[in-house]
C-alpha cells in the first residue's frame, strides 16, 4: 500500500469482491493484480500481475489501468483512467465475466470493543479494519502461501499457519497448525480454542476479530502509539526505588530520547518498556493493548538494540543478517524470501557498500547500523536502542541520530536511551529522568533547558547531582508542560493495575532442530573466520603432543611413563577448556537478545557442544597420536583392558578433553567479564594437575579423595594408568591407587565418570545460562 501525495479528502469507500471486502481509506493507493503483494489480489489468468490502481484524487477516487493486457472496465466500458464512486462496478480482464468489484459508500459497522484492547477508537491498529470479510461457513486456512484461503504477506507468518474453523453449532474456533511464531487469542498462545465475539486472534502483524456477521482484519503497519502508565520498579524488597511512578505518552512515528545522569533509571526503564524486565507495578499500553499481558504475542513487534553489538564480528554483514533471518523467520521460509528481506534491509540502512565486509572491520557507527538492520528484519513497530552513540565521535553521533529520525519517519516509534545531548534536536520528544527514577521533564527537546533555567546540559546534570533533595518530579507534575505533553496528550485511558505485574511466559520454540542447524552453521562459520582461534586450535595439540613424545621417548618406562601420561592429561585439559572458556561470555549480549525473540536455550547450548566437542575430540586424537604413535607403550602382553592400548588411551584423552570443554563452558557461563577467563583457565589447569593422582596420593585421604571425584583428570589419568597397568611399570604407593587397576570394570568406571561429569557440567551450564536471560524468559 503506497502513500498518496494527495491531500486525503476523498470519502471512504468499500470495495467488495468475491473474496471479501476492503475498506479504502483516503491517503493511500490500492493496487489490484495477480501479484500476491497487491492490496487487492485477484487470482484469475485474465488479470495482469499489476493490473490497476485506485487512488484518492481530491474529493473523489480515480481508477487507473496499469497497461494491463486484457483491460479494465468501469460501468461497462474499457477505461484507462476513470473517476469512480459509490455504485461503480469494475471488471478486470473481461467486460462480461471478468473478476468483479463493486464500490459502496455505506458506512461499515463500528467495531465492537475487542476484549484485549483498552480503547480501539484511539489506537492506530484498531481505528478501522484493513479488510472486512463475511464470516465463513467453512474452514478457512490462514498462512503465507498463496494457496491459503486467507493469505498474509508477512514473513513471520508460516506458510500453513492456522485455521479458522466453523463449527456445526454456528460458533467458531481458531487452531494453530504448528506455526513457527504461534497463534494467539487475546495475547495468549493457543493450539485450538473457541472464539467469542470481540476476541482478538493474533497472527504475525495481523489481528482478526469477529464483529457481527463479519471477520475484520487489522494490520499493524508500525504506526502505533505507546502509553507508559505509572511504572514502578524497586529492589532490595522495596527499599531502593529504581523507577518511581513514571508515566508519559509516545505518539505514532515519534522519536523519543531518554537522558539523565548515571543511576537515574534509564536502563531500568528500557527493560520495563520492552517487557524484558517488567515493572513491579504499572502498565505499558501498546496501541491499546497491555504489553505485559499480551507479551507473548507482541514481543515480535518490539525491536531492541543493546549498547553492545548483537553481531558475530567474524561474519560479513550479509552473512550475519542471513543467519539472523533464519532464526527469526519460520522454518518454511524459502531462501529467496529471506534473501530478499535481507537485501531490502541492507538498502534501507544504506549498507550496500559494506554488505560483504566483515563486521569487525566496520566503524562504530556502521556496526550500529548493522545491529539496527538485524532488528528491522521482522519489521518491528517499536524500536528501542540503548546508548547507540556510545564511543562515537560527534560526526558519527549525528549520523546515527539522523538514521533514527529517518526510521521514525518511515512509520515506527523509536525510543533511544543516550548519554549524548549533541543531537537531541532531531527528536520529537525528550524524557529527562532525575536520580531515583522520577520524571524531571517530558516534552519537546528545544524547550527543556529553558524549562530548567540552564544554559547547557552539563550544568543541568550537575544540578541533578548537587540538588538531590530537590523535588524535580513534583515541580514537573505541577507545570504547564506536564499538563500539555502528558495529561492532555495521553490518548489511552488508564488501565487498572492492582498488585504486582504478572507476565505470561512466552511459548516454547517449536523448531529447536532447525534452530540447532542454523546455530551450528553460524558458529562454524564464525570460528572458521577467526584466524587467531584457528592458529591456536591447530598448534596446541601438536605442541602438547610433541612435549609428551619428548618425555616418552621410544618406550614408556619407569622414568618416562608417569610424566608422559601427566602431559597428556594437561594437554587434554588445556585443549578442551581453552576452546570453550570464552565462548559464552563473549556472546552474552547476542544470546540475551536472541533468547528474547524465541531462541531455544537447549538449541544454543547444543550448538556449542556439537561444534566445540567435534573440534576438541579431533584435537585430542591428534594430541595422542603425535605423542604416542610408534612408541612402545609397554602394556601387559601388548594388550589393553578392552581394546588396543593406543585406542584406549586415545578414548581417555578425548573424553577428558570433552569434559574439560564442558567445564570451560561452566566457567564461561559463570563469569561476567571475558577478561577473567584466562586467569581462571590457568587455575583450572593447575587444579587438574594437582588432583589427577600423578603427584599426590589421593586414595584414602579424607576430603581430598572426595574432592578429586569432581576433577576430570583424576578419572582420565586412572583410565590411562589402568590401560598400561602403571603399578607394574612404576611400582610404589602412588601407583597403587585402586582407580589405576588393570581391569575392565575399573577402566569402564573411569571413562564412565568422565561421561557423568560431562552431563553434570552441561546441566550446570544450562542453569547458569538461565541467569543471564531476560527475566520474562526464565519461567
Amino acid at each position: 500500500m503506497a502513500e498518496s501525495p494527495i491531500n486525503p479528502t476523498a470519502p471512504e469507500l468499500v470495495l467488495e469482491t468475491e473474496t471479501g471486502a476492503t475498506v479504502m481509506i483516503p491517503g493511500h493507493d490500492y493496487r489490484v493484480g495477480r501479484d500476491p503483494l497487491s492490496d487487492i489480489v485477484l487470482d484469475d489468468a485474465r488479470v495482469s500481475w499489476h493490473h490497476a490502481v485506485l487512488r484518492p484524487d481530491g474529493d473523489h477516487w480515480t481508477l487507473a489501468d496499469e497497461h494491463s493486457t486484457n483491460g479494465t472496465y468501469a460501468d461497462g466500458r474499457r477505461v484507462h483512467e476513470w473517476g469512480i464512486g459509490p455504485g461503480s462496478v469494475i471488471r478486470f480482464g473481461s467486460p462480461d465475466d471478468g473478476p468483479c468489484a463493486v464500490l459502496t459508500g455505506r458506512p461499515r459497522p463500528a467495531p465492537q470493543r475487542p476484549s484485549a484492547v483498552a480503547n480501539p477508537a484511539v489506537t492506530g491498529t484498531f481505528r478501522r479494519p484493513t479488510t472486512v470479510r463475511p464470516l465463513p461457513t467453512r474452514t478457512v486456512r490462514i498462512g503465507r502461501a498463496p494457496d491459503n484461503d486467507l493469505v498474509l504477506d508477512d514473513l513471520v507468518v508460516s506458510r500453513r499457519h492456522a485455521e479458522l474453523r466453523a463449527l456445526p453449532d454456528g460458533s467458531y474456533e481458531i487452531a494453530d497448525l504448528g506455526s513457527h511464531n504461534g497463534t494467539y487469542l487475546n495475547g495468549l498462545p493457543v493450539t485450538a480454542a473457541p472464539l467469542a465475539p470481540g476476541d482478538i486472534v493474533g497472527i504475525g502483524h495481523s489481528a482478526f476479530c469477529l464483529v457481527g456477521d463479519e471477520l475484520q482484519e487489522y494490520v499493524d503497519t508500525g504506526e502505533v502509539s505507546l502509553d507508559v502508565q505509572d511504572l514502578t520498579v524497586a529492589v532490595d524488597r522495596g527499599r531502593k526505588v529504581l523507577l518511581d511512578h513514571v508515566s508519559f505518552p509516545v505518539g505514532e512515528k515519534c522519536l523519543l530520547a531518554v537522558v539523565g545522569p548515571s543511576g537515574a533509571g534509564k536502563s531500568t526503564l528500557l527493560g520495563a518498556l520492552t517487557g524484558q524486565r517488567p515493572a513491579d507495578h504499572g502498565t505499558v499500553v501498546y496501541d491499546g493493548r497491555d504489553l505485559y499481558r499480551d507479551y507473548a504475542e507482541l514481543r515480535q513487534r518490539v525491536g531492541l538494540v543493546p549498547q553492545d553489538d548483537i553481531l558475530h564480528a567474524q561474519l560479513t554483514v550479509r552473512a550475519a543478517l542471513t543467519y539472523a533471518a533464519e532464526l527469526r523467520f519460520p522454518q518454511d521460509t524459502a531462501k529467496t524470501e529471506r534473501r530478499a528481506r535481507v537485501e531490502e534491509v541492507i538498502r534501507e540502512l544504506g549498507l550496500e557498500q559494506r554488505a560483504d565486509q566483515h563486521v569487525h572491520s566496520l566503524s562504530g557507527g556502521q556496526r550500529k547500523r548493522v545491529s539496527v538492520a538485524l532488528e528491522l528484519l521482522t519489521k518491528p513497530s517499536l524500536l528501542f536502542l540503548d546508548e547507540p552513540t556510545s564511543g562515537l565521535d560527534p560526526g558519527m553521533d549525528r549520523s546515527v541520530m539522523h538514521m533514527l529520525r529517518g526510521l521514525a519517519d518511515d512509520g515506527r516509534t523509536v525510543v533511544v536511551v543516550t548519554h549524548s545531548v549533541l543531537s537531541l534536536d532531531v527528536c520529537d520528544r525528550l524524557l529527562v529522568l532525575a536520580p531515583g527514577g522520577r520524571i524531571a521533564y517530558y516534552g519537546p527537546p528545544d524547550d527543556a533547558l529553558a524549562y530548567f533555567g540552564f544554559a547547557d546540559w552539563p550544568e543541568a546534570f550537575e544540578a541533578f547531582e548537587r540538588d538531590q533533595d530537590r523535588d524535580w518530579a513534583g515541580e514537573y507534575a505541577a507545570s504547564a508542560p506536564h499538563r500539555r505533553y502528558v495529561v492532555d496528550s495521553s490518548a489511552q485511558p488508564l488501565l487498572p493495575s492492582s498488585g504486582p505485574v504478572v507476565v505470561p511466559a512466552p511459548p516454547r520454540p517449536r523448531s529447536r532442530s532447525a534452530q540447532l542447524g542454523t546455530l551450528v552453521r553460524r558458529y562454524t562459520a564464525a570460528l572458521s573466520a577467526d584466524r587467531t582461534f584457528l592458529a591456536i586450535m591447530i598448534a596446541l595439540p601438536f605442541v602438547m603432543g610433541a612435549m609428551a613424545r619428548a618425555l616418552a621417548g621410544s618406550q614408556l618406562t619407569r622414568d618416562t611413563a608417569m610424566n608422559a601420561l601427566l602431559i597428556l592429561c594437561v594437554g587434554g585439559v588445556l585443549t578442551g577448556a581453552a576452546n570453550a572458556v570464552r565462548e559464552l561470555v563473549k556472546e552474552r549480549v547476542i544470546y540475551q537478545r536472541e533468547r528474547a525473540v524465541g531462541l531455544s536455550r537447549s538449541a544454543y547450548l547444543m550448538s556449542k557442544v556439537v561444534v566445540l566437542g567435534a573440534v576438541t575430540v579431533v584435537q585430542a586424537i591428534v594430541l595422542t597420536l603425535v605423542a604416542l604413535l610408534g612408541v612402545d607403550l609397554n602394556a601387559p602382553g601388548g594388550e589393553g583392558v578392552l581394546m588396543p592400548p593406543l585406542v584406549e588411551i586415545t578414548v581417555a584423552v578425548a573424553l577428558l578433553a570433552f569434559t574439560a570443554m564442558m567445564l570451560g563452558l561452566v566457567v564461561s557461563a559463570l563469569v561476567r567479564k571475558e577478561e577473567v577467563t584466562m586467569p581462571l583457565l590457568v587455575l583450572l589447569a593447575i587444579v587438574q594437575v594437582v588432583f589427577c593422582g600423578a603427584l599426590l596420593s589421593l586414595d584414602g585421604v579424607p576430603g581430598l579423595e572426595q574432592l578429586a571425584w569432581l576433577i576430570p583428570s583424576r578419572w582420565a589419568f586412572g583410565a590411562m594408568a589402568g590401560t598400561l597397568d602403571l603399578a607394574r611399570i612404576v611400582p610404589g604407593d602412588l601407583t597403587g591407587d585402586p582407580l589405576f587397576a588393570h581391569s575392565a570394570g575399573v577402566w569402564l568406571l573411569d571413562v564412565g565418570m568422565l561421561v557423568v561429569l560431562s552431563a553434570v557440567f552441561g546441566y550446570l551450564v544450562a542453569r547458569l545460562l538461565r541467569r543471564h536471560e531476560p527475566a520474562v524468559m526464565r519461567k
